[in-house]
């Protein structure tokens, strides 16, 4: 297995961890905001630099057609959202888009294919694209779906950093969400990338009518998995016309920074990062979210299949907080 520094990124774990009850996390996002706030800051400054922010440039190499029935995705065969199919991406258009993502300052480059899971047939030039952006001096992550037995050590020895395997949403509101596959599927595709020696990309997403003891739940979780995700992208989410959740009631942008925040307490090594949603989102509301612990974002105009806020915006965004792209 290839092992690289870009594989070592966050501060080393201690040596015992907190045990999160869901009871425990809903007590976090019960706390008056500015307090709460204030506690994910103390926990976060004693892990990272509070002027320090990740930056990741998310690229969809194979759009649409997938056979999976998330109620949040517009990428699903089974909703009608619009959205175009595209086969597989060229290596050479893929690894053109890096050279455009690291020249504006990402330092991580993420592929997402919209599959169930990938057949070996496809993973080969995955594995192609992992190998030739980990040789621009990116980082490297995927997200495929579900992996089979063997593939997680084939990514592992092409290079790959992190895999990403979103947990989504709490326990009992999942089959709300999916029925296509279990919680038990996404653990067992999580147990699998830990095994190969591959950093652990995991969070979920918000606003998709679960209650907020639910969303403790899914902090909790996260919190909880064996090793915790060293990055835990908090989505928001884009209601897209078409899919099952477009209509569905927006969540108090306070409400998403407890999120943050109780993801900074619960996971105080793992990098926290602004994820979908983002692109409504207001710079004061982004400020407060980084004031609570995030540290990592998306960055560039798209974000698989929708708008993110353009990379000048975010430009004068960390110009005006003072903020430094790592």
């Amino acid at each position: 297995m290839t092992t690289t520094s870009a594989t070592i990124e966050r501060p080393a774990a201690p040596q015992s961890r907190h045990e999160w009850a869901v009871a425990e996390v809903e007590a976090l996002f019960e706390l008056p905001l500015l307090e709460l706030v204030f506690r994910a800051q103390q926990v976060h400054r004693s892990h990272f630099d509070p002027q320090e922010v990740q930056r990741s440039t998310l690229l969809s190499i194979k759009t649409g057609g997938c056979s999976e029935d998330c109620g949040y995705c517009s990428q699903s065969a089974r909703h009608d959202s619009g959205l175009a199919r595209q086969r597989l991406l060229p290596v050479d258009e893929v690894l053109a888009n890096a050279r455009a993502a690291k020249a504006r300052g990402a330092s991580r480059f993420c592929m997402g294919a919209a599959w169930r899971g990938p057949k070996d047939q496809d993973l080969a030039p995955v594995l192609e694209m992992v190998r030739e952006v980990k040789a621009l001096g990116l980082q490297t992550c995927v997200t495929l779906g579900m992996l089979k037995e063997g593939q997680a050590e084939q990514l592992a020895d092409a290079g790959l950093d992190y895999y990403n395997h979103n947990l989504d949403t709490a326990p009992d509101f999942y089959e709300q969400v999916i029925t296509t596959h279990t919680l038990q599927d996404r653990l067992d595709t999580l147990d699998k990338v830990r095994g190969a020696g591959i950093n652990v990309c995991s969070g979920g997403i918000v606003g998709m009518g679960e209650n907020r003891r639910q969303r403790a739940a899914l902090i909790a979780q996260l919190a909880n998995l064996p090793t915790p995700p060293e990055s835990v992208p908090i989505n928001n989410l884009v209601q897209v016309p078409g899919t099952p959740l477009a209509g569905a009631g927006a969540l108090d942008p306070f409400e998403f920074v407890r999120t943050i925040a109780a993801a900074r307490i619960t996971m105080p090594a793992s990098f926290v990062r602004l994820s979908a949603g983002r692109g409504e989102m207001s710079d004061e509301l982004q400020a407060l979210c980084f004031m609570a612990g995030a540290n990592s974002l998306f960055y560039g105009e798209r974000l698989l299949t929708t708008d993110n806020p353009d990379a000048d915006r975010d430009d004068r965004l960390f110009a005006r907080l003072g903020l430094r792209a790592i």
